[in-house]
């Protein structure tokens, strides 16, 4: 089973390594990073505060400053603990046994919003960029979308638990049988506090090391309540409560 999540617009700063394209999911996509990631420093050698702003989600100079490095010289560091944001919180990655840390690693695929299909254990540079901007002219999600035959044939043998937000779907949305989650809470599905139960969720998948949807679908997950599972197509969706 492979798992799909979102990324998070902020990131940790610092690292280990050299960031090197060769490391990522995909070698093949090497062009089209290299391309994107040459229009972003681009952007950023110019120093056009304005400009950042916008591309990335932010309005304070002193964040927008963070970011204004040539990303290529930056230190990389695994994805897993580059992202943070309330899913990455909640799943707190760096408590979680070396095993469960290694089935992460092994078996989450982030979609990054400048890399592209990416491991959880790949090493990237901190970035910016705000989830639907575009760099310059370009529009990433477009152009990965076409690059997505390549992630369709990574998962042919697999069943995908899919926890993303839906604008990834713009990135690659699964021709094959897949499973996605929704939360509801006093009636009404939440939204913005569904990434917390997506990194809740995340984390008791990789402490049981769930290889199955149906090994998922057997856990008991503190706070959660199975309602409904509900099929259309190739897309099943299960249905939790949220529980006090």
């Amino acid at each position: 089973m492979k798992i799909l999540f979102s990324p998070s617009e902020s990131k940790t700063q610092g690292g280990e390594a050299p960031f090197k394209f060769k490391e990522l999911l995909f070698p093949q996509l090497s062009p089209l990073r290299q391309k994107l990631i040459k229009n972003y420093n681009e952007i950023i050698k110019k120093k056009d505060m304005r400009e950042l702003s916008k591309m990335f989600g932010l309005k304070k100079e002193e964040q927008i400053l963070l970011y204004t490095h040539n990303i290529l010289q930056e230190p990389a560091k695994k994805a897993i603990l580059r992202y943070q944001g309330v899913a990455f919180d909640y799943l707190n990655y760096a408590t979680l046994s070396k095993e469960a840390q290694n089935y992460i690693d092994n078996n989450l695929i982030i979609f990054s919003n400048l890399f592209g299909f990416i491991r959880a254990d790949n090493p990237i540079p901190p970035y910016r960029l705000k989830q639907g901007s575009s760099i310059g002219e370009i529009k990433p999600e477009q152009h990965y979308k076409e690059e997505s035959y390549l992630l369709e044939s990574y998962l042919e043998d697999e069943e995908i638990l899919d926890l993303r937000a839906g604008f990834y779907d713009k990135f690659y949305k699964p021709k094959k049988s897949y499973t996605t989650l929704k939360f509801i809470k006093e009636g009404k599905v939440v939204s913005h506090w569904a990434k917390a139960y997506r990194g809740l969720v995340l984390r008791a998948i990789a402490q049981a090391q769930a290889n199955s949807i149906e090994a998922f679908m057997n856990l008991s997950i503190e706070n959660l309540t199975l309602k409904e599972i509900q099929t259309k197509k190739n897309r099943t969706e299960i249905i939790y409560t949220i529980t006090p």
